[in-house]
C-alpha cells in the first residue's frame, strides 16, 4: 500500500506535490487527454503507468504497459504489470475510449458492439483487475472519462452518446458499491477536446476550417476544451484533497451542458472601402510682372 505525505497542493496551478508516494494507472494514456493526465500526475509526484495498445513511445518518468481493453486476459496482465512496476495502485484513470458518428440508422451492430466493448466494458475490465490493489490503498480513487454527450443530446452521436451515458451510470453505481471500501469513484464530462484524434476528424472534413469554426461556435466559451484543462479536473478528483468527493460528474465543457446563451452576433460586415480622395487641383501659375 502506498503512503501519502499529506502535503497540500496549494491549488491546481501551484505545481504542488500532492501525489508524492502515490501510484496511478492511466488507460489510453499514450496521447490526448490520457497523456496530459499522466504527465500532470507525474509532475505532481505520482508514479505513473500508462495502459495502452501502443505504449512503446512513452518517455520516462512514465511507464508503458501494453493491453487490449477488449480482451480481459490482456487487461488483467497489463494491470498486474503496472502494479508490479509501481509497487501497488492508488489511482485508476479510465480514459481509453473510441468515438463514433451517426444516427441509430447509421452504425451497424458490429460497430455498436465494438464501441460499447471498449468504452463501457473496458472500464469494467480495468476496474475489476485494479480493485484488489485499490482496496489496499488509504487514498484509492477512480476517475472515468465520460462526456457531455452523456447529459446533452448531440446530433449524429447516437452510439457514442449511448456509450457515455452508460459510463455516467456506471460511475454512480461503482461509487455506491465501493464507497465503504474506501474507494472513491467520479467522472469528468468534457465537451469536444482539441486532441490529435479530433484534429484527424477535422482534417478529413470537406472544409476543415468551417468544421472547426462550427465546433468552436457550439461552445459558450467560443473554443474547444484543451486536454490540459481536462487533465487538471481529473487530477483534482484523483487527489486526496478531494477525499469527500465521490459519485460526482464534473463538467469540463465550457458551459455547453448547463448554459443557454444567445447566438454569438455575426461579425459586422467590413465597411465599404473609402473612395479615393480627389487629386488636388494644380496650383495656378504665377503672374509675370
Amino acid at each position: 500500500m502506498s503512503e501519502f505525505n499529506g502535503r497540500d497542493s496549494g491549488g491546481p496551478e501551484s505545481g504542488g506535490r500532492e501525489f508524492d508516494g502515490l501510484s496511478a494507472l492511466v488507460t489510453g494514456g499514450a496521447s490526448g487527454i490520457g497523456l496530459a493526465t499522466a504527465r500532470l500526475l507525474a509532475g505532481r509526484g505520482a508514479r505513473v503507468a500508462v495502459l495502452d495498445l501502443d505504449a512503446a513511445g512513452l518517455a520516462p518518468p512514465l511507464h508503458g504497459c501494453t493491453a487490449d481493453l477488449a480482451d480481459d486476459a490482456s487487461v488483467r496482465a497489463g494491470v498486474a504489470d503496472a502494479a508490479g512496476l509501481l509497487g501497488g495502485l492508488d489511482i485508476l484513470v479510465n480514459n481509453a475510449g473510441v468515438g463514433a458518428a451517426g444516427t441509430v440508422e447509421d452504425n451497424p451492430d458490429e460497430q455498436w458492439h465494438q464501441v460499447l466493448d471498449v468504452n463501457v466494458l473496458g472500464i469494467v475490465r480495468t476496474t475489476r483487475a485494479a480493485l484488489p490493489y485499490l482496496r489496499r490503498s488509504a487514498h484509492a480513487a477512480i476517475v472515468n472519462t465520460c462526456s457531455v454527450a452523456a447529459t446533452a443530446g448531440l446530433p449524429q452521436r447516437a452510439l457514442y452518446s449511448a456509450s457515455k451515458g452508460a459510463v455516467l451510470s456506471l460511475t454512480l453505481a461503482m461509487a455506491a458499491d465501493h464507497s465503504r471500501e474506501g474507494v472513491r469513484v467520479n467522472c469528468v464530462n468534457p465537451a469536444t477536446v482539441d486532441t490529435p484524434w479530433v484534429a484527424r476528424l477535422l482534417n478529413a472534413a470537406d472544409d476543415p476550417e468551417a468544421e472547426r469554426a462550427a465546433l468552436n461556435a457550439r461552445q459558450p466559451t467560443g473554443r474547444l476544451v484543451t486536454a490540459d484543462e481536462v487533465a487538471h479536473a481529473i487530477a483534482y478528483l484523483a487527489s486526496p484533497a478531494a477525499a469527500s468527493v465521490t459519485g460526482t460528474a464534473l463538467a469540463v465543457d465550457g458551459g455547453m451542458a448547463g448554459l443557454r446563451l444567445p447566438p454569438r452576433p455575426a461579425a459586422a460586415p467590413a465597411p465599404p472601402a473609402a473612395a479615393p480622395a480627389p487629386a488636388p487641383a494644380p496650383a495656378p501659375a504665377e503672374s509675370g510682372p
